[in-house]
C-alpha cells in the first residue's frame, strides 16, 4: 500500500503543473481562467490564442505524465511493476484536475489519461486513443472521444492486464466521467458543442492557398 500510495502522491506533485496556466500567463499576460471556456487544457488555449500555443500545452501535459509514471516504474516503485504507471497516472489526473494551489480548479485530464493508457499498454492505448478520435471526427464532439477512450481501454485491462489493472482504468474512466458528465448531458440533449474539426483544417489549408 505504501508504494502504490508513493506513486499516485508522485503523480499528484507532477499533475498539478497546470501547462495551459503557464503558457497563458506568457503569451496573453493573464490566468487561462479568463481565457474562453476557462478550462486550463490544449483545446481553449488553442481556440483563443493559436495552434503553437494549443501545442505548447500538449507537448507540457504529455511530459508531465511521463516523467512521473516512468520514474515510478522503473526507479522509485519497480516493485509494482507496469501497475505503477496507472497508479502514477491516476494521481498526475487528480493533480491536473484538482491541483491545491488553484482551489482544486484544474483541466478535463483527457492529455494526461491518454499519456497514462499508452505508456501502460503502447498497443492498446493508442488504440483505444485512435478509435475516440475517430469518434470524435463521426460525431463533432470533443466529449464523446475523452469518455470513449478509457472505456474502451477497459476491456483489454481486465482481459489481459488482470483485475488491478482492470480497476485501475476503472478509475480513471471515472474520473474522466466526473469531468464530462454535464457536458455528456448536454450532448444528449442536443445542446452540446460540436466541433467540424475536418471542416476546420480544410478552412486552415483554403487558407494557406
Amino acid at each position: 500500500m505504501l508504494y502504490r500510495t508513493g506513486c499516485i502522491l508522485t503523480g499528484y506533485l507532477c499533475g498539478c503543473f497546470l501547462t495551459a496556466e503557464a503558457v497563458s500567463r506568457h503569451a496573453a499576460g493573464k490566468s487561462a481562467s479568463r481565457l474562453g471556456t476557462g478550462n486550463p487544457g490544449m483545446a481553449n488555449i488553442m481556440a483563443q490564442l493559436g495552434f503553437k500555443w494549443g501545442l505548447l500545452v500538449l507537448a507540457g501535459d504529455l511530459l508531465k505524465t511521463l516523467f512521473p509514471c516512468m520514474l515510478c516504474r522503473f526507479l522509485l516503485f519497480p516493485r509494482l511493476g507496469r501497475n505503477a504507471v496507472l497508479y502514477a497516472g491516476i494521481g498526475v489526473a487528480a493533480g491536473h484536475n484538482f491541483p491545491f494551489w488553484n482551489r482544486f480548479r484544474g483541466g478535463k485530464g483527457v492529455a494526461v489519461t491518454c499519456m497514462t493508457l499508452f505508456i501502460f499498454s503502447p498497443g492498446f492505448g493508442l488504440l483505444s486513443c485512435v478509435l475516440g478520435g475517430c469518434l470524435v471526427l463521426l460525431s463533432k464532439s470533443l466529449t464523446l472521444g475523452a469518455l470513449a477512450i478509457p472505456l474502451l481501454f477497459l476491456l483489454p485491462a481486465f482481459t489481459v492486464y488482470g483485475s488491478e489493472a482492470g480497476v485501475l482504468s476503472c478509475i480513471l474512466a471515472a474520473m474522466m466521467l466526473q469531468k464530462h458528465f454535464l457536458p455528456f448531458l448536454d450532448y444528449l440533449h442536443g445542446k452540446g458543442t460540436k466541433i467540424d474539426l475536418i471542416a476546420k483544417a480544410q478552412s486552415k489549408l483554403r487558407e494557406r492557398k
